[in-house]
């Protein structure tokens, strides 16, 4: 009986120590996610699986203009540490719920301190026309709309415009709202 619950406490031991594991590079490392809806099309495809490098996040470190980024498009509220915690795939099997519609899959069109605008169907960063070979589309044209992305955040565009909510609607994302960098 005794050479019986020692395999099951060592059994016991190792799962949880992968459990912690798992979970802490969930949160500080590395992420799956799950591209949901066309917005980022030609780019990435609905349903397609992607991983999140969370190095940036774990630092708050800026991304780079083009990176491909996965923020929490709940920008009206503080994100804290129990957020990450219970975002995590593994709480999420759990507990039975997704998160899926909260997180949007989206390319860095501009950092602090950048003047964002939208004329004429085209992006213009700081008065400049951006060079956008991965978009799928030009834009519908549609009023001149004009964005100061402020100290902390910054501004997020799918690659299909005419069918994504991101930036331009929701506003200049906060750097800890930035959950990861497409890899």
């Amino acid at each position: 009986m005794r050479k019986v619950w020692k395999e099951v406490q060592g059994w016991g031991i190792s799962i949880i120590i992968g459990f912690v594991l798992s979970i802490l590079i969930g949160v500080f490392v590395i992420q799956p996610y799950k591209v949901d809806g066309h917005s980022m099309e030609p780019t990435l495809k609905d349903k397609q699986r992607i991983y999140a490098w969370k190095i940036k996040h774990t630092l708050y470190k800026l991304p780079n203009y083009g990176d491909i980024v996965i923020v929490d498009s709940r920008v009206d509220r503080s994100r804290t540490f129990m957020d990450d915690l219970l975002e995590h795939p593994i709480i999420n099997l759990i507990s039975g719920k997704s998160d899926d519609e909260i997180f949007y899959v989206k390319r860095v069109i501009g950092l602090p301190g950048d003047r964002v605008e939208v004329r004429d169907g085209h992006v213009y960063r700081n008065g400049e026309q951006l060079t956008e070979p991965y978009i799928k589309e030009q834009m519908n044209h549609g009023p001149a709309q004009s964005w100061e992305v402020p100290q902390g955040s910054i501004f997020v565009m799918g690659d299909n415009r005419n069918n994504s909510n991101d930036s331009r609607s929701i506003g200049p994302v906060p750097l800890d709202h930035v959950m990861g960098i497409d890899f």
